[in-house]
């Protein structure tokens, strides 16, 4: 366990929150913007909150932005995991669908769309890597941030099972698969957006800035339970 506490320096963690460029036929991708927006305003403890897990916490926090592509995504989050070294890593996409946030709780070790991805390729259907596990568990903790959703009631959240089979799903088990070969303890996981909507109650998609405390939850609720492990 990490102890906070006992020191007087802060505990220094890092997280990076990823997320996509342009999607097709929407014209703002959330998943582009709260990662940035996040990284740019920083994520502190309530000053007002003795129990913030953040209270002794130095966080910094990374963003990036990778093409809704099958090779381009992986092959530059890798890059990102590398040189930041993450201790919680939050990838983020878009379930247009959606009327709140989605909490993944699985990564398939499988392809099976017939969209073509940002690079007009259509992923053969199969494994995503052979030989490998048929499916990773997310290794944040899903419930803890569920219940800190249930106590904002402007952010509808759900339990999902899977990020589907599309690029989203792909580059979630890469991840998990990554984490699983570490020699450190690092929480990894997917959460699905809405669509950007600043309706007054709308019945499919959030505001911008509800999306963004959302993640903010997801990072907190983390960063308790990676200092509890």
């Amino acid at each position: 366990m990490m102890n906070t506490a006992a020191n007087s320096e802060p505990t220094r963690l890092s997280v990076l929150i990823s997320g996509f460029g342009p999607y097709d036929h929407v014209p703002v991708n959330p998943s582009q913007l709260v990662p940035k927006l996040l990284a740019e305003q920083g994520i502190a403890a309530n000053p007002g909150d003795l129990d913030d897990p953040l209270r002794g916490v130095q966080l910094d926090v990374h963003a990036v932005t990778m093409p809704v592509s099958y090779a381009g995504s992986w092959a530059m989050l890798e890059r990102e995991l590398e040189r930041v070294q993450p201790d919680i890593v939050v990838a983020t996409g878009l379930k247009r669908a959606a009327r709140g946030i989605l909490l993944e709780r699985g990564a398939l070790n499988r392809t099976d769309s017939t969209r073509p991805d940002a690079d007009d390729v259509v992923a053969d259907r199969g494994p995503i890597r052979e030989g490998a596990p048929a499916a990773y568990w997310t290794r944040l903790p899903l419930r803890a941030i569920l219940n800190a959703f249930s106590k904002d009631h402007t952010l509808p959240a759900s339990l999902t099972s899977d990020a589907g089979t599309f690029v989203c799903n792909a580059l979630f088990y890469q991840l998990q698969d990554w984490a699983a070969h570490q020699t450190r303890d690092v929480l990894t996981g997917f959460v699905s957006l809405p669509l950007i909507n600043d309706e007054p109650h709308p019945q499919h998609g959030l505001p911008l800035e509800r999306q963004v405390v959302a993640i903010r939850h997801v990072v907190r609720q983390s960063v308790a339970y990676l200092l509890d492990m």
